[in-house]
């Protein structure tokens, strides 16, 4: 269990810091209705990212809250992609569709983990994810083929974020032991599975992929976006850390 765990917190940290950079476009989203599907979204993975840190602390007997509120951006596990600033609409619905992608391949392989409250717990998730998933790619569809400058900011946005893509598959911890003991998939088979998925769909959005960079970096590593943005977050809960809530 001890390397499951840290898992468990790379899961729930990923879910956490793009919660909180959807949570941005909360009354600046392009119409209404986006207003408030990406409230939703926000919420949703803000509720999973409680699953995954509820899981872990039953093995760690830490305090969720501390978890969030009080660690430092080294002791984060997300993946860098997440922490990158919001950008445009283009950029924030092409970074949910590769992540959503990513965690639907993900959960459904979770679902047969012989580690019983983790299989339980995809089960209460995956359908708010599909959810998710088919928002995001009706996005990329609709931008890739909509005009000339919607495509334009698309294609920018998957130029930038696709060697960030790796980092989604780096191993937390010896994971090749957690998939042999039926915990977790291996990483390789998550890549292989997602990139099956997204490929064709971006090709079908008329975008190019870019080649394959080296952007391999462990998940204890960060972008200095991550620092500011735990300050935004985290700075009602420092004024104050003997506050009732």
């Amino acid at each position: 269990m001890e390397l499951l765990k840290h898992k468990l917190l790379a899961m729930a940290d990923d879910e956490l810091i793009l919660a909180h950079r959807n949570s941005e476009w909360i009354g600046h989203a392009p119409i209404l209705e986006e207003d408030i599907a990406i409230a939703n979204v926000a919420q949703d993975e803000l509720g999973h990212a409680k699953v995954w840190l509820d899981l872990y602390c039953q093995l760690t007997e830490e305090d969720p809250d501390q978890l969030v509120f009080f660690r430092e951006a080294a002791d984060y596990r997300n993946a860098q992609l997440l922490e990158l600033p919001r950008g445009d609409w283009a950029f924030t619905m092409l970074r949910q569709y590769l992540f959503d992608a990513y965690e639907l391949v993900l959960l459904d392989a979770l679902q047969h983990s012989t580690y019983e409250p983790l299989a339980q717990a995809v089960a209460k998730v995956r359908n708010e994810e599909i959810y998710h998933y088919r928002h995001s790619a009706a996005w990329v569809t609709r931008l890739g083929l909509g005009t000339a400058e919607s495509h334009e900011r698309l294609q920018t946005a998957l130029d930038e974020m696709w060697s960030y893509t790796d980092q989604l598959f780096a191993p937390v911890a010896d994971e090749r032991l957690l998939a042999s003991e039926g915990m977790l998939p291996a990483p390789a088979d998550v890549r292989r599975a997602w990139v099956a998925q997204v490929l064709p769909h971006l090709q079908g959005a008329n975008l190019h992929i870019p080649g394959r960079g080296q952007f391999h970096p462990p998940r204890t590593e960060h972008t200095p976006y991550l620092t500011e943005l735990l300050a935004d977050m985290q700075k009602v809960a420092r004024f104050d850390p003997e506050a009732e809530w």
